[in-house]
C-alpha cells in the first residue's frame, strides 16, 4: 500500500511540473550529467552558481517533508517547537535560544531591521554575502564596507578599527562567501569579544559544516550582542525549502522575534519536517561533507593547472581569478546548458564557482578549456 501510495504521489507530481512547465530536473528529478538527453536531443542544465547542496535534501528528509503534505492544513505549531527544542540540544543550548526563519535571509533581515531602528551604520567586509544589504539601508543604516585584504581574508582588526560612534552592527560572515576563506576560531571569538561590547554582531554561518574551524554557539549563552544565523539551504540541501534559524540569548531572541509579524511561523510544516528529519540524518551530512571535499580538491587542481589561481576553500565553493582569460569571463562561460561563473567585484578577474557533482565539474572545466583555446 505505502509504495503505491508514493507511486501515485511521484505521478502525480510529475503530471503538475508538466502542467505547470516546469521540468521535473528543476527540483532534482532526474540526475543532471554532462552528455546530450537521447529523449529530447537537448543537453542538461548544470547549475553550479547558487552554492547549492547538489546531493540533497537527504533521503530521511524527502521521506518527511513527503509524509507532511497531508498534515499542511493544520498550523505548525507542535513542530517548530519541537525543532527549536532539538537545535537547541544540537548547539548545546535550549529552545530559548532559536528563532527560526525562512531560510537564514529572514534572520539577517530580522537583525538588521533591529539594529536599524537607532539609525547609523552596519559595518560590512567586501566582498561578502551583501543580500541583507538593501534591508538594512531601508531600515536607516549605512553599510560601511571594509575590504579584504590582498589575498581576500578578512582582516578582523580592520574591521573593529572601522566601528566608530554610529555603528549599530558588525557582519560577518564566517567561513566568507564568496571566498571561501575562513577566520580562525580563536581570532573570530577575538573579534566577537571587542566589538559586541559596543554592538551588535551578527555572524552568518552558513557554511561552518564544510569547515574544520568549530562554530560560535556556545558564546551566545552569556553574550546578548551576538547572533548567529543558521541554514538547512548549504550542506543540508534545502535551499529550495526555506528553513534558516537564529541562534542568539534568550532576551535578544525574544526582540528579534517582535520583528516578525508570527514569530517562528514562516516556515511550511513541509520544510519544518524535511529540517527535523535532516538532523537526524548525520551519514548523509558526512557523505555530502566528504563528497565535497573530493569535488573540491579536484576543481582546485584543475583551475590551477590553466593556471587560474584559487583562494583556499573551507565551503562548497571557489573563488578563482582568471585573469589570463581575455574578456568577460562569466559571459563566456555561461549559457543555456551552464550556469557556473559570477563576480562579485566590479574592475577585476575574480569569479566564484559553486562545487557540484564530480560530472558536473568534469563538464565545466571542459568548457572553460574549451574558452581558454
Amino acid at each position: 500500500m505505502e509504495k503505491l501510495q508514493r507511486r501515485d504521489w511521484l505521478k502525480q507530481s510529475t503530471l503538475l511540473l508538466a502542467g505547470m512547465s516546469i521540468p521535473a530536473t528543476f527540483f532534482g528529478g532526474k540526475k543532471q550529467v554532462p552528455g546530450w538527453d537521447d529523449k529530447r536531443d537537448v543537453k542538461p542544465f548544470v547549475k553550479l552558481s547558487s552554492n547549492e547542496n547538489p546531493y540533497g535534501p537527504s533521503p530521511m528528509a524527502r521521506k518527511a517533508m513527503a509524509a507532511a503534505v497531508s498534515g499542511s492544513n493544520r498550523y505548525q505549531w507542535q513542530i517548530i517547537e519541537a525543532l527549536q527544542k532539538k537545535l537547541g540540544e544540537v548547539y548545546g543550548l535550549d529552545e530559548n535560544h532559536v528563532l527560526m526563519g525562512a531560510g537564514s535571509s529572514e534572520i539577517l533581515a530580522n537583525v538588521s531591521a533591529f539594529c536599524g531602528k537607532a539609525k547609523g551604520n552596519a559595518i560590512s567586509p567586501h566582498p561578502t554575502f551583501r543580500l541583507w544589504w538593501q534591508v538594512a539601508e531601508n531600515f536607516g543604516l549605512s553599510i560601511q564596507k571594509v575590504p579584504l585584504t590582498a589575498d581576500k581574508q578578512i582582516n578582523t582588526s580592520t574591521l573593529l578599527s572601522a566601528i566608530n560612534g554610529d555603528t549599530r552592527m558588525l557582519y560577518i560572515c564566517n567561513p566568507n562567501n564568496p571566498t571561501g576563506a575562513v577566520i580562525p576560531a580563536d581570532e573570530l571569538k577575538r573579534c566577537i569579544k571587542i566589538a559586541s561590547q559596543k554592538v551588535m554582531v551578527l555572524l552568518d554561518e552558513a557554511y561552518t559544516e564544510y569547515c574544520d574551524e568549530p562554530g560560535m554557539a556556545s558564546l551566545v549563552a552569556t553574550n546578548k550582542n551576538l547572533v548567529i544565523a543558521k541554514t538547512f539551504s548549504k550542506i543540508y540541501g534545502m535551499a529550495g525549502a526555506r528553513a534558516g534559524f537564529a541562534l542568539a540569548h534568550p532576551d535578544t531572541i525574544k526582540q528579534l522575534a517582535a520583528f516578525q509579524p508570527w514569530a517562528n511561523a514562516s516556515i511550511s510544516a513541509v520544510s519544518l519536517a524535511g529540517a527535523m528529519a535532516s538532523l537526524d540524518d548525520m551519514a548523509f551530512v558526512k557523505e555530502c561533507r566528504a563528497k565535497n571535499d573530493l569535488v573540491k580538491k579536484y576543481a582546485t587542481q584543475a583551475l590551477e593547472d590553466m593556471k587560474m589561481p584559487v583562494i583556499k576553500s573551507h565551503t562548497n565553493f571557489l573563488y578563482y581569478n582568471a585573469g589570463r582569460f581575455n574578456g568577460d569571463f562569466a559571459q563566456a562561460i555561461n549559457s543555456s546548458t551552464i550556469s557556473a561563473v559570477r563576480i562579485f567585484e566590479d574592475g577585476n578577474q575574480w569569479y566564484r564557482t559553486s562545487i557540484g557533482t564530480m560530472d558536473e565539474m568534469k563538464f565545466f572545466m571542459e568548457v572553460v578549456k574549451g574558452k581558454l583555446g
